[in-house]
Parts: structure tokens; sequence; C-alpha cells
């Protein structure tokens, strides 16, 4: 067996821990999601349910993996008492990294579509039906969407068949770097646009009346569906990069660090969608839409537009495929652990199929469209539903009992490996709420999800 690969720097570490939980969710969802939910008072939620959600299962995941230095399922069989079974979530957690690669490298070829399509003026001239249409036209040709999956495919795991440090490491550095300079970019250029004021008080100034409107229940739950599903916790991704990391620093502070990194690119994609928005007169709360059909409208508009389309979808194609490298590198892990392959036969084995299995999500939106597999929900649907709904809140729920209960790891046991290093301290008072309010609020996520 290979010796186990490592991170060369901290850097490296929290810059593709970041990467993993940085994804389309940040971009896509967070601002339309806080548009339909009524702006400030959605954010507001939001951050705290990061605080008192997020970080604490990030602590935990991160720390079995790094007192184990093993994936998802020998991490708890090392950890677990005898007799146990918690390593069964093993399998459940690699059958869900890769039901989640079969469906998000389509939405990444997505972005890169988009991406070439502003590089090579394709938007230019058209109308807003137009644009409109290029959405549509672009899901009906199975063999456009074949080929942007497929390149995501094969330049993703060509980037983890060279190794954590010598190259996911560094792609992930120059591509993180990459995003969060043009994040930077784009939302200086979406806040000097005529009109982009009334935007910038939509997001940032609470309007209580209009969450009141929305109902706050369903404000406050809606937002802590979205803190919890940012991070991608539950199904061992994080896991695997403990454990390459080193105990060097508390894992409370990396895991302060991953969400402040994952945090900030969400809610500078807010700054710029909701400006642009506002300046264009176009409705904040588009839905999913917002992103292939309102932003393309907005840009071709817009003085210098194809560039800043470009940037905008380069940002986009940055912000996926971190979390594909990411998401691959954690399928590589769990199979050299689970069934000893090397990390060159782990990639030979699961490119083709991730590619084949990634081929139903690419024909459920033209050839089998009409194919639905749970009630109405069509092939990405019922992919993202297991995942979603299953897979992330159900192995979140895991990883708490694992790390607070007598049953498992033990509060004492998580507590010593969170706290072992130089950087923030989990403090011990905090027992009565990771051990009985923190597993309830999970529960919900996951009754919320199934229903």
């Amino acid at each position: 067996m290979e010796a186990r690969d490592s991170f060369k720097s901290r850097l490296g570490f929290i810059l593709v821990s970041a990467g993993c939980a940085i994804g389309i969710g940040n971009v896509w969802r967070f601002p339309y999601v806080t548009g339909e939910y009524g702006g400030a008072v959605f954010v507001l939620f939001y951050l705290l349910f990061l605080v008192i959600l997020g970080i604490p299962v990030v602590t935990m995941e991160l720390a079995v993996g790094r007192a184990s230095r093993k994936s998802v399922k020998e991490g708890f069989m090392k950890l677990e008492p005898p007799g146990t079974w918690w390593h069964l979530h093993g399998w459940i957690a690699l059958a869900g990294s890769f039901v989640l690669m079969i469906y998000y490298t389509t939405i990444s070829g997505w972005m890169v579509d988009y991406f070439v399509r502003f590089l090579d003026g394709s938007f230019q001239g058209l109308s807003t039906k137009e644009v409109a249409d290029v959405f549509g036209s672009m899901l009906a040709n199975p063999t456009e969407l074949l080929g942007f999956m497929g390149l995501n495919v094969l330049i993703g795991f060509a980037v983890c068949a060279g190794g954590v440090a010598k190259s996911l490491e560094k792609v992930t550095k120059v591509m993180m770097l990459g995003l969060l300079f043009l994040i930077v970019i784009l939302a200086g250029n979406s806040l000097l646009l005529p009109g982009a004021e009334e935007g910038l008080r939509f997001y940032l100034l609470p309007d209580w009346d209009r969450a009141a409107a929305a109902g706050l229940g369903n404000v406050a739950s809606a937002a802590m569906f979205q803190a919890f599903f940012t991070l991608s916790v539950g199904q061992g991704s994080m896991e695997i990069f403990a454990s390459y990391m080193s105990k060097d620093n508390s894992l409370t502070g990396e895991a302060v660090r991953i969400t402040i990194l994952d945090t900030f690119v969400a809610i500078m994609a807010g700054l710029i969608i909701f400006p642009a928005c506002f300046a264009f007169g176009v409705a904040p709360a588009e839905g999913p839409s917002l992103i292939f059909v309102a932003l393309p409208n907005i840009f071709i508009n817009m003085p210098m537009g194809q560039l800043w389309g470009g940037l905008f979808f380069l940002f986009m194609t940055f912000a996926s495929f971190s979390t594909v490298t990411a998401v691959f590198e954690s399928l590589i892990g769990n199979c050299m652990d689970n069934f000893g392959w090397s990390r060159k036969k782990s990639v030979l084995i699961l490119l083709p199929l991730v590619f084949f299995g990634s081929i139903p999500c690419v024909l459920g939106f033209n050839v089998w469209q009409d194919v639905h597999l749970l009630g109405a929900r069509g092939i990405l649907d019922t992919e993202d539903f297991f995942v979603s709904s299953l897979v992330l809140p159900g192995g979140s729920l895991l990883f708490v009992l694992f790390c607070t209960t007598r049953y498992g790891w033990g509060f004492d046991k998580y507590m010593a490996e969170v706290n072992m290093g130089t950087g923030v301290k989990m403090p011990r008072w905090v027992k009565p709420y990771f051990k009985y309010v923190l597993p309830i609020l999970i529960f919900g996520i996951l009754v919320r999800g199934l229903l």
C-alpha cells in the first residue's frame, strides 16, 4: 500500500477543504434563496446557524479524520468501540460521494459551457428571449452536455492522479486564489453600476416586515438548511483532508477558517448579483434561472458585458471545479483505504465509472426527460435528493453522535483531538449543547429534507 499522502502547507489544507465546501450552492443557491426569503434577515439567520450548527459538525468530521489518519469506514473502525457498527456509514459516504459526482460534473459543465459562450461572443446581440432560449437549447443537446461533463471528469481526475501535495494542493491554491481575486473584482464592478444602492439595501439592511411576510419560521428554517448544506459535511470529504493534515493547529480554528472562506464567497456572490439585479430591473427571487437566464441578460446590457460575463462564469467554473477535484480526492482516498488500491489504480477505475455514471443525468434533460424515479423527480433531482436529504444530514448526525456519546468515540477523546495544537480551543461547556441540542437540529434538517 502507498504511503499516506499529506499537505505541504496549512494554507493548502484550508484552501482544499474550503474548495470542497465552496461550490455552486454558494453562488447559485445562496443568492436566489436570499432573494426568496427577504434579503438581509435571511443572511443574519444564515450566519447564526453557521456558528451554532456548521462549525461544530466540521470540527467533528475533521477530528475523526485527523485522529484516525483514515477515510470514513476505516476511520470509524479504528476509533469505534469493539463490536459496534459505526463504520458501516463509510459505505454510505462512498456511495454519496459517487452519486454527488455523477450529477455535479454535469452542472459544473454548464459553467464551463457558459464561460466559453461569453469568451467567443455567442451572447452578443441576443434579445432577452434569445438569451433565455440558450439555456434551454444547451440542456436539449446531449452531445454538448456530454462533452463538457466529460471534460470536467477527465481534468478532475488528472489533477488528483498527481497526488495531494504535488498536484491537488498546487492546482487548488491557484484556482482558489484566482476565485477570490475574481469575486472581489466582480463585486466592485456591480457596486459601481447605476442603481446598485437599492440592491445593497435589499441585501444588507434587515427588513423585518418583508421577512414576516415570508414567515419568520420559514426564513429561519431555510437559513438553517442553507448553512448546513453549504459546508458539505456528513459524507466524509472533510475527513479525508483531515487525515492528510498535521497536528500543529487546533481543529476549531481550522473549522472557523474554512467556514469564513466559504461564507465570504457566498456573501460576495450576493454583492455581485443583487446590485446588478436592481440596476437592471431583474427580480432577485428569480430562482435557479437567476444564474443562467437573468445574469447573462444583465451582462450583455452593461458596458464591457462580454468581459464581465466571461469573468463571472470563469469564477463559477473555479467554484464548481474546486468541489469536483475535492470530492474526486475523497473517492480516491476511500478506494485506497477500503480496497488497498494504489492511487493510479483508483483513478483508472473511478474515471470511467464516474463518466458513464454521469450519462443518465445528462440524458435526463433531453432524451430521458420524461423519466421519473422518485415521484415527480427527474434523474438529477433524484440523485440530489439521495445526497442532500439523506447522506449529508444522516451522516452529520452520525458524526455528532459518534463524537458525543459513550456508545461511539466519546466526548473526551473528541475534545482531546479537536484541541490538540495551537489556536482556538473548543470549550468544555459546549458538551450539553453538542450532546442534546445539536442532534435534534440536524434531525430536524433530515426530516425537512425528506418531507
